[in-house]
């Protein structure tokens, strides 16, 4: 049995290799997204963040003869630019027609409110859709202190001379926060979702055009017929061309773990502060575990490509079968990045979702080892399950020679 399995193994495995595409989907693109993913991501963040920090901001000052304290306060200020625009009806179009990044519209009567111990509204007109502005923080940094330095001659009018008398009135209880998560689990939630998503896919293309070639193409290049004349039984036919797409998913799952490592170690000397932290505490048990996970995945692709290819009719009907299963396996990846879906013991039977959590959990460094003894356990049964049925489909002349 073994011999027999191992000779289609071999035999199938030489002839994939010899194409392109097969080394393509299996070597070459895992190797290089994410890899160039990443570089792009902290390279790209971290030209925004440094030129959204450095960058002066341009404002428009609305009512500056309202209040000539705060005006001066803005114009002090190196990282803001003044700009001369007439205002508008609409102020915000200042904003949104790019004249200026941020519009300080100033009420009637705010610098006598102030002097009489009232308070007043400043209204910002601003955009912020983009992750790295830092107009709203900058500008409610100066309005934050000039509301101090008021606030402080008030106290010091009422007696409170110094800093501390000041700090015990305004805030005579303070609350220290100390969270028990630690960088790396509060961006594993965050981004963790992410990985497996990457690894799933790679491991379905990785089979997908294998599992096609070994069943649908070679119905139509002739040869099945030749392979099953031969005094082989069809359960070793199955499970060689079964191993060898297996194996080609496993690859591309290998290839993509390593070429996150790579990239760990890689990135985690060129980053610097908290991104240099997280990087250098993903261990390499945490990539082995990863590899592990995607086993029975892969096992599960295999047998399920397998039996669609047997069935197609052509190279083209097995390929137009198999490409929407795309979808079904990104679905469940996605599962794993909603908010509130969390590891336990109803998904850890989740085929797919399961795998992706644990993944995710591990980018955290939160897994609970306990539930990988279950989600290998449900992924190889439901993976068996399709593999028996792989095998049943193989044996019936209506689904091998259908006209």
């Amino acid at each position: 049995m073994l011999l027999n399995i191992s000779t289609i193994f071999v035999k199938e495995m030489r002839e994939l290799l010899k194409d392109r595409r097969t080394l393509v989907l299996m070597i070459v693109l895992p190797t290089v997204v994410l890899p160039l993913l990443m570089f792009l991501i902290i390279s790209m963040t971290k030209k925004a963040t440094e030129k959204s920090a450095t960058e002066k901001v341009t404002y428009v000052l609305v009512g500056e003869q309202n209040c000539p304290d705060l005006a001066l306060a803005f114009s002090q200020n190196e990282s803001f630019e003044k700009v001369d625009a007439q205002p508008t009806e609409n102020l915000a179009d200042l904003v949104t027609n790019d004249i200026c990044k941020l519009v300080v519209s100033i009420p009637e009567g705010a610098q006598s409110d102030l002097e009489t111990g009232k308070d007043t509204k400043v209204v910002l007109y601003f955009n912020n859709a983009s992750a790295t502005s830092r107009v709203e923080r900058r500008a409610e940094n100066v309005i934050s202190e000039f509301s101090e330095s008021i606030r402080d001659g008030r106290l010091i009018a009422l007696g409170f001379d110094t800093s501390t008398q000041r700090q015990q009135l305004l805030e005579p209880v303070k609350a220290e926060s100390r969270s028990t998560a630690d960088l790396r689990e509060i961006l594993g939630e965050r981004i963790g979702g992410m990985l497996p998503y990457f690894f799933i896919i790679f491991c379905f293309l990785g089979s997908l055009y294998p599992a096609i070639d070994l069943g649908a193409g070679e119905k139509e290049r002739g040869t099945l017929e030749t392979l099953l004349l031969t005094p082989v039984p069809r359960l070793h036919v199955v499970l060689g061309k079964f191993f060898v797409v297996f194996s080609t998913g496993l690859i591309s799952s290998l290839m993509t773990v390593a070429s996150l490592g790579v990239s760990i170690m890689y990135f985690g000397k060129e980053a610097e502060g908290v991104a240099k932290q997280i990087l250098s505490s993903v261990q390499t048990i945490d990539l082995v575990m990863i590899l592990v996970m995607l086993i029975p995945i892969a096992a599960l692709f295999a047998s399920i490509l397998l039996s669609i290819s047997i069935y197609g009719k052509s190279f083209k009907e097995a390929q137009s079968l198999a490409t929407p299963l795309n979808f079904l396996c990104i679905i469940p990846a996605v599962l794993a990045m909603v908010p509130g879906v969390q590891l336990d013991w109803v998904w850890a039977l989740v085929p797919i979702t399961n795998v992706a959590l644990a993944i995710k959990e591990l980018a955290k460094g939160t897994i609970d080892y306990s539930m990988l003894w279950v989600i290998l356990g449900s992924s190889t049964l439901i993976a068996s399950g399709f593999l028996f049925f792989c095998t049943q489909w193989f044996q019936r002349e209506s689904v091998l020679f259908r006209e």
